[in-house]
Formats: structure tokens, sequence, C-alpha cells
């Protein structure tokens, strides 16, 4: 329960905006079904963070505890061609660039085992959208291959992964249909999707999404909603810094909120903070501020509630990242003992003996969890029987990663 409230601290503050919320009886609504939207705009334009941050850790410990969770996973970036120019975006090439890369199937799986080695369990596959609707080059491979997408093949190397290996996959290939999401159910814990915005206004010309199509908001949300009617777990999230506006955020998480009421399938969400790299076109882009940062993590922690598992990559916050705890994050993600982020290859994840003394630091207990979260373990139909077959070798009583390795 939260101890003060924010009503209560309004003689603290000495904020209009206190008195306001406090009459439409806010604290009731943070414990119960989360802020509404001028709620929302009005925390994370007017609240003092400690306040803020003070609001989230509080909402944090109704659902969660003292526990705080990450995956030790393997990273395996299937493909770096993609048919999306995103302006912040380093992971994407075209054919000719160096880095641009199909991974053969020997190649997916001599990764796999090296991660099963080290004593991951999570197999994260990331990939180009639909590099093949532009890139010969990409249907050629493909065609050696025996498949016609990108999508078939991911399956199928998910499939090739969970069997030889033992590890739980995790598909983020983007835009997904329902008879993809249908195949990769059969193979996958989880699979996942940053809505990032829910903007059409960042498609607009000079705007990061103006020439990737795959970023159209109502695509993204649609495959959310897929998924959702196939009882898969599901990660999504935000992406701030990119140039949207506050609201747009706002709207961006409160649109999540809704679809997991709906379907109750969204396993965790991430909020990542765009991080200026000099090979992109937005090299110049001004970064959001750590307060800005923790600001954002606590609103969403208080649109989302206490159940919803909060998440923020450390590696981007670099040698601040114990603070993001303080902002009511209850998961650090996937944390990988052999590979880079291939998404951001300059900023290395920390060592998982740092995170658990980071962590432990400050009051909580560093779990391991496996690629589909423990609320999600025991539920009937979100697991296909292969994929519960193998993650039983892995899952202890409570959900969590039971401390032995996968085997194939």
């Amino acid at each position: 329960m939260m101890r003060q409230g924010i009503a209560s601290r309004k003689a603290e503050t000495a904020l209009e905006w206190a008195t306001k919320m406090a009459a439409t009886g806010l604290q009731e609504r943070i414990e119960g079904q989360g802020l509404k939207r001028q709620e929302a705009l009005a925390l994370a334009t007017n609240a003092l963070l400690d306040e803020l941050l003070q609001a989230a850790r509080e909402v944090r410990e109704q659902g969660k505890g003292e526990t705080i969770s990450y995956s030790k996973k393997v990273f395996i970036p299937l493909t770096t061609l993609c048919r999306d120019y995103c302006s912040y975006c380093t992971f994407r090439k075209d054919p000719g660039q160096p880095g641009a890369h199909f991974m053969t199937p020997e190649e997916v799986l001599a990764l796999a085992e090296e991660g099963q080695r080290a004593g991951c369990k999570e197999a994260l596959f990331s990939l180009g959208d639909q590099p093949e609707r532009i890139f010969p080059e990409a249907r050629e491979f493909l065609r050696r291959q025996g498949y016609a997408r990108t999508l078939d093949y991911l399956a199928a190397m998910c499939e090739l992964v969970l069997e030889r290996t033992g590890l739980l996959p995790h598909a983020n290939p983007g835009v997904m249909d329902g008879a993809v999401l249908d195949k990769l159910k059969e193979s996958n814990a989880s699979v996942g999707l940053m809505l990032e915005n829910v903007s059409l206004r960042l498609m607009r010309d000079g705007l990061p999404h103006a020439n990737a199509p795959d970023k159209v908001p109502s695509l993204r949300l649609r495959t959310m909603e897929e998924a959702g009617k196939r009882a898969i777990a599901f990660t999504t999230g935000i992406l701030i810094g990119i140039g949207e506006t506050l609201e747009e955020r706002v709207d961006s998480l409160l649109a999540i909120r809704t679809m997991h009421e709906k379907y109750g399938h969204i396993q965790e969400v991430i909020v990542q903070n765009f991080r200026a790299k000099p090979d992109i076109p937005m090299a110049q882009h001004a970064e959001p501020s750590l307060e800005e940062f923790l600001k954002t993590i606590a609103v969403a922690r208080l649109i989302l509630g206490p159940e919803m598992n909060v998440q923020a990559p450390p590696n981007l916050s670099y040698h601040d990242f114990p603070r993001l705890l303080d902002a009511g994050i209850n998961d650090w993600g996937g944390i990988s003992p052999v590979t880079k982020d291939f998404i951001n290859p300059e900023a290395a994840w920390p060592q998982i003996s740092r995170l658990r003394r980071e962590t432990e630091a400050k009051g909580f207990v560093l779990r391991e969890r496996l690629a589909v979260y423990p609320e999600f373990v025991g539920r009937e139909g979100f697991l296909s029987p292969r994929v519960r077959e193998k993650m039983n070798a892995l899952a202890g009583p409570d959900g969590f990663a039971n401390g032995k390795n996968s085997q194939g």
C-alpha cells in the first residue's frame, strides 16, 4: 500500500495539480486501475521527481515485492537486412554494407550451443523486417534455404534451436500476421514487438519513421492483438527521446494497457531510451536526460499498475543503471554472457555479478527468469506442448529459472 499517497503530500509540494488529483481519487486509481490520461500528464509535467519515484516504488512493491528479475540469454541476429530505414537504428543494413548478413542454420545452431554451454536459457531472435520485399539478395538467400519469407525461415530456426539445444526461443521479428504467430507459438515461449509509439506524426518527412513502413502504429497494435487472441505471452514497450511529445508517450502506454486489459497477454513493458550514435541520421539528436527517463519509467509504472513487469535496459544507462530501480522497474531484461547487444553494440551489458551486487545494494533480491515470466509459466493455453516440455526442465516450482542448464 502507498504509505502516504500523493494526495497527502500536497502540502509539501504546494502544487495546484495535487489538490485536483486528490479530489479525483488518484491514490485509489494507482492502487487499482492505474492513472487516467490527464492524471498521468499532470504527474509527468508537475510532480517533483522524488515524489514521483516514491509513488512508483510503492506501486511496484504491491505487486513485485523485493524481487528483481533478469533473463540469461544468447542474442541471435538472424539477419541485419531490413526494409525499414529508422533514423536511430544501427542494426539494419543494406546488402553490401559492412555487417550485412543472413545467418545460416549452421551459424544459428553454433551460436545457440555456445549460449547453452554458458548457462543461457533464452534464445533471443532479432532481425530486420521483411527484407525480401525490397532486396533480391534476401530472396535468393531464402530460396537457397527453401523458404519464401524471412518469417518462415525464422520459425524454422526457432524450432531448430528449441529441439537441438533446449533453449527457449523469444522471437522479435517486427510486424507479424496471425498465421506467423500460430507457427511461432509452436516453438516460442514468448514473442515481442516494440510498439515504440502510437504517433503517426513520427512518420512524416524528416522524422524518425518516415521511411519505415512497418512502423505504422496500427500494424504494430494489430500484431499485439493477434498475439492476444492466440494467448501468446508478449513483450512490448516504448522508445523515448526520438521526437515524440509527452502526450504521445502517455498515449502509447495507455494503448498497451488497453490491449492487456482485453487479452491479459502482455508479459512485460520495456521503457527504452534513445542513445545517439555517430553513424545514424539522428547522430546530433539530443538524448533524453536521466531525470526525464526516470520520470517516464515512473509514470509507466503508475499507468500500468503493480502487476505488470516493467523493464529498462541497464546497458543504455551506462554507470547510472542502478538508479533505474528507483523508478519502479522490476526487471533488467535479457543479459548475455556470450553475445553483445547487436541493437546497441556500443553499450555493453553489465556483468551479472555486478548486476546482482548493485541490485542487492538497494535491498532487492535478483532472480533469474526464463523467456516467459513466472506468472505465465503455469497459465493454461500459453505454451505449446513442445515448449512446455522443454520449459519444465528449466523452471522451478515458482516459475523462475531453477538454476539448471538447458538440454536438447
